[in-house]
């Protein structure tokens, strides 16, 4: 039976096999409609509900995708927070995935801050309390030696991108155990709705091995593993059979690890970026994305990367993440790794990092100076840098004083204020614009509502890393890139930066507008997979119209058409993407 399609999902469920030639059985009536990824709702076709025993189990009324969005926006409209609105798509995804995702994609602007930053953080907090349905995978102590087995428990066959977190430091709320198996769940919609990676090559899992917040391990509604937190060699051993299963079972897959606390970040991230298909997102997309709005300000402030001087208050995985990126970047421009080095300056919780210091650990140590130990205000005064860059995770330490003396010393203040969620943001817009008569260049890592000074309406736009790890995602994913390089970041962030228009500029965007963040995503796949087959970790051959075959493997759910039976168009299987 043929079907047309106008856009169709590339790629398909493995478990709609039971739909192919020689399937023992293929799903009827009520299985269809209690199946997320089947269920269409309202929008099957006479045709559909004829052919699939669906007549009498729907109303009379078949549903354009425009009606039946219009329905998920006034549901939306009607509930009283955002937690409500974030459980309510939750449910949503679960049982009409299309819907979902089709809904999101079309209003990504007003989606994404309801499934993502900053409702995900109190999502979160609250994961317990708000359990429905189980996506993704648990790991615990408990399944050490059994982990490739367990690996066999998830029904996809081709997965191609995992997100994992141990949940230690979630946002900038710390350590909520499994109750943070949201972050995955978040990013990996994030992936679907911006980079267009098919919802069924992507795992949540939950790396959970104990959590040391007391409260949660004595809240008797606690999902997780409720002992204090596996450590030292056990934690490492239990990670490299974790990986290892993961590869033998998913030879393809890419990992993003998320939301580890540094020092296990660095370590996870030094231990495996050799040897598989990896990167940390909090260190390496938080990076390339600052970086991304640092080449952005170079446009309105005539001053090239290489000679801006940037200082960094917080000095975690983030902010050193951003530092390293940095100095690639500025030895692009010619200097060399030192110099660059020399032109970055950190302040943590302890002070200015300074060469006196005997605290530093690895990750710090590059970039500790020669410098008299001072106060943060003093820091700004005596370094005089151009650019402010807060990753704290701590709300209000970019005060009015700070901003002021900023803009005393510069044109055009560089502030990105990129803690979130947004009640942890080292500054508001609205702060960053007044205190700085409208001089700042800010950005921030939770969104913010335009800000209306003399005369003038700012509209800052959120440095999320949702530019950077989708596109880069899918890049890596369809050139089967063997690794993921600095240069595939440099590459992305170049890539955002080329795409904010004059007009962006002028009402203070340093980013793209987000509804053309897949566009956005479809432009660093490209510049990824160029790269990759430069650095020759590519595993698949030159594609020769390269945008068109990233168009043809991207995930969209929107048909004109609509069918519950699978198509595997050009050349696809259930084994590839």
């Amino acid at each position: 039976m043929k079907i047309s399609f106008n856009k169709l999902a590339q790629g398909a469920r493995s478990q709609l096999a039971k739909f192919l030639p020689g399937a023992a059985k293929e799903k009827k009536g009520y299985e269809i409609l209690r199946d997320g990824a089947l269920n269409k709702s309202t929008a099957f076709t006479q045709k559909e509900r004829e052919r699939h025993g669906l007549e009498g189990l729907l109303p009379h009324a078949i549903d354009t995708p425009e009606e039946e969005q219009a329905r998920v926006l006034e549901h939306l409209k009607r509930k009283n927070s955002n937690i409500e609105r974030y459980i309510y798509l939750s449910g949503l995804q679960d049982r009409n995935e299309q819907l979902f995702y089709a809904t999101a994609i079309q209003h990504v602007e007003q989606i994404m801050p309801l499934i993502y930053t900053p409702t995900v953080g109190q999502a979160c907090k609250e994961f317990a309390y708000n359990f429905r349905n189980p996506r993704g995978l648990y790991i615990t102590p408990d399944h050490k030696g059994k982990i490739r087995q367990i690996l066999d428990n998830w029904p996809e066959e081709d997965v191609r991108v995992t997100v994992m977190t141990d949940g230690q430091r979630i946002l900038g709320l710390g350590d909520l155990g499994a109750n943070g198996m949201g972050i995955p769940i978040g990013k990996l919609a994030l992936y679907t709705i911006c980079g267009g990676l098919d919802p069924a090559r992507c795992l949540p899992i939950m790396f959970d091995i104990g959590t040391n917040n007391e409260a949660l391990r004595n809240d008797p509604l606690y999902l997780g593993y409720p002992h204090p937190r596996l450590e030292g060699k056990a934690y490492d051993e239990l990670m490299e059979e974790l990986v290892t299963a993961l590869k033998d079972k998913y030879p393809k897959i890419m990992i993003q690890f998320e939301d580890f606390l540094t020092p296990n970040a660095y370590k996870l991230l030094n231990t495996y970026r050799e040897r598989t298909t990896c990167f940390n997102d909090d260190i390496q997309g938080t990076a390339a994305v600052a970086l991304a709005g640092l080449y952005t300000t170079t446009r309105v402030t005539g001053v090239p990367l290489k000679d801006q001087r940037i200082m960094f208050l917080g000095a975690g995985s983030a902010a050193t993440g951003i530092a390293d990126l940095l100095v690639k970047a500025m030895q692009e421009e010619g200097l060399t790794k030192d110099e660059a080095r020399a032109r970055i300056t950190l302040v943590d919780v302890k002070g200015l990092i300074t060469e006196a210091r005997t605290d530093l650990d690895a990750s710090k140590s590059p970039f500790a100076h020669d410098n008299p130990d001072m106060n943060f205000v003093e820091a700004i005064k005596y370094v005089k840098p151009t650019t402010l860059i807060g990753a704290t995770g701590v709300a209000g330490t970019f005060t009015q004083e700070v901003v002021e003396t900023m803009s005393s010393q510069n044109e055009r203040p560089i502030i990105f204020a990129l803690s979130n969620p947004t009640d942890h943001a080292e500054c508001t817009a609205e702060q960053a614009y007044q205190w700085s008569k409208g001089k700042a260049l800010f950005a921030s890592g939770s969104p913010f509502a335009p800000v209306e000074f003399e005369g003038q309406t700012f509209k800052p736009a959120q440095a999320n890393n949702a530019y950077i790890f989708p596109g880069l995602g899918l890049g890596a994913v369809l050139s089967e890139a063997s690794i993921i390089t600095d240069e595939m970041f440099l590459a992305s962030a170049r890539t955002v930066a080329a795409m904010v228009t004059p007009e962006d500029l002028a009402s203070g965007s340093l980013f793209p507008p987000l509804r053309d963040i897949r566009e956005v995503s479809l432009r660093i796949a490209q510049s990824v997979i160029g790269v990759a087959h430069e650095q020759q970790v590519a595993g698949v051959p030159k594609k020769a119209n390269l945008r068109s075959f990233i168009e043809r493997k991207m995930y969209n759910p929107i048909a004109n058409e609509s069918s519950i039976k699978p198509l595997f168009n050009n050349g696809l299987s259930a084994k590839t993407l």
